[in-house]
């Protein structure tokens, strides 16, 4: 019983119930951090008289040891780079990201993960995935000079 009245809490704190009864919405997470270091200076671009957004990239590394066991000391250490898109939107973490990452900064990067498609030069259709920031840590002390 008290099982039961738990579960049924637990679905209603989870669920919001709309005006019509058999439509119910689940909330969901869509939620990403990256520590890493920026690859590049941002640029601010605006399409088709759109809010601008300010976008640069930022790379994480994995790091292991290949050998005998994976407590072992001995062996080579092997790293991965992954490269992230970053987009902002939001109007001020836009402009305060444009006017200080830097190329090389350490940055805490939070933000929701995007899945589009575009076509490129050469009429191909691309798949992108993007990093929607709406927070930024800066790590570094160096901030891009102001122009």
């Amino acid at each position: 019983m008290l099982r039961n009245a738990s579960a049924q809490i637990f679905r209603q704190v989870v669920r919001y119930r709309s005006t019509e009864t058999s439509l119910i919405l689940e909330r969901s997470i869509n939620r990403v951090q990256l520590l890493g270091r920026v690859g590049q200076d941002p640029v601010m671009r605006q399409v088709d008289g759109r809010n601008p957004v300010t976008i640069f990239s930022i790379a994480t590394n994995e790091m292991w040891r290949s050998g005998e066991g994976e407590t072992s000391t001995t062996g080579d250490i092997s790293q991965k780079t992954t490269w992230h898109r970053v987009s902002i939107f939001k109007p001020g973490l836009r402009d305060v990201a444009y006017q200080h990452v830097k190329k090389g900064s350490r940055i805490l990067v939070e933000g929701k993960l995007d899945y589009g498609e575009y076509v490129d030069k050469n009429q191909v259709r691309r798949q992108a995935t993007t990093i929607i920031a709406d927070n930024i840590v800066f790590l570094s002390d160096n901030v891009r000079e102001k122009s």
